[in-house]
């Protein structure tokens, strides 16, 4: 699928009436694999592989990639702690000072796993065809909440600023060419995970956010590469006249806000992804409880016709494929009620 145009595929995805899902779904994959993440997350093939594997179980509208969230602050030098069934988190912090943020080198892409994602990608782009590859990024106000700390940048906001700016500066440097990477490799786009930005309020997202994301957003995103926003944040909400101002092609929700509310407000030209509860219900929930809440949320939004369905966030490790299944059979089950 190398080279499609991404605005005429969001174009046929709005005007189809029945649309195919598009959860954030590949860490699953270790179960069908019978890896563990650690295993996963430092090897190209698995998860290659593993987006295979999902791609042929799952009717999905397209294939997207890991949400690991600790590749970029590694990369940065950031310690991770890795775990057999739990996405890898980022312990302690690397910038405690304003000269720690001065100091700070930008990574060469390739640096830590960022080489092996990429090489992932490369891979599964020859051998998914038939829908688009989304990698997967950080967002540079939740890189540098993971490179300072995330209650020291709530604070640093107010009290560091430039320590906070110069620290977005060089996390939104870094992104770009990380995203470039995974442009030349052969996707046809990427998802921008940034749900610290979520936390933030309006004005404060307008100022350490917004014109990162922005900026990532100008330098990559063309007809042929598109940019699919995520923000878990319950804030978001009041601030998305100022989200949508970022200018990606598609937008994604976590099940933190409401999400009838979120599309009454989204502008129809753009798509809009979301949001079952992934640790609640693909995770925590029964057959039975998926079927209901993703059958709720798609009577909600479904009379959207820039609305598909998909998980909040990433869906976890260890999630149930049964419960999985249930999710594609209740999509099936509204399209031919």
């Amino acid at each position: 699928m190398s080279k499609q145009n991404m605005r005429q595929w969001i174009a046929q995805v709005m005007e189809a009436k029945q649309k195919q899902a598009v959860p954030v779904l590949s860490f699953p994959c270790i179960q069908l694999l019978g890896v563990t993440v650690g295993d996963l997350v430092n090897d190209s093939e698995k998860q290659a592989e593993g987006m295979v594997r999902v791609a042929q179980r799952c009717p999905t509208g397209a294939a997207v990639s890991m949400m690991d969230l600790s590749v970029e602050a590694e990369a940065f030098g950031a310690k991770i702690f890795l775990s057999e069934d739990e996405v890898p988190t980022v312990v302690g912090t690397l910038l405690v000072e304003p000269e720690d943020a001065e100091s700070l080198a930008v990574p060469e892409v390739g640096a830590g796993r960022t080489g092996i994602y990429i090489d992932a990608i490369q891979k599964v782009c020859q051998r998914i065809t038939d829908r688009p590859v989304i990698a997967g990024v950080i967002g540079p106000f939740s890189l540098a909440g993971r490179l300072m700390g995330m209650t020291e940048i709530m604070i640093n906001c107010y009290e560091e600023p430039e320590m906070v700016e110069t620290t977005l500066k060089k996390a939104t440097q870094f992104i770009i060419a990380y995203i470039q990477g995974f442009k030349e490799a052969g996707a046809n786009g990427v998802c921008i995970a940034e749900p610290a930005a979520g936390l933030l309020s309006p004005d404060l997202m307008e100022e350490f956010a917004i014109p990162y994301v922005k900026k990532i957003i100008e330098a990559v995103q063309d007809d042929h590469f598109m940019v699919l926003l995520h923000n878990c944040g319950n804030s978001v909400i009041r601030a998305l006249p100022q989200w949508y101002g970022c200018g990606a092609m598609a937008y994604h929700y976590g099940n933190a806000v409401d999400m009838k509310a979120v599309m009454e407000a989204s502008p129809s030209d753009v798509l809009v992804m979301g949001n079952v509860d992934p640790a609640g219900e693909f995770r925590g929930g029964t057959p039975e409880s998926i079927r209901a809440k993703t059958l709720e949320v798609m009577n909600a939004c479904c009379g959207y016709e820039n609305f598909v369905i998909s998980s909040g966030c990433d869906i976890p490790p260890a999630s149930s494929w049964e419960n999985i299944d249930a999710f594609f059979a209740a999509v099936n089950e509204f399209y031919h009620q």
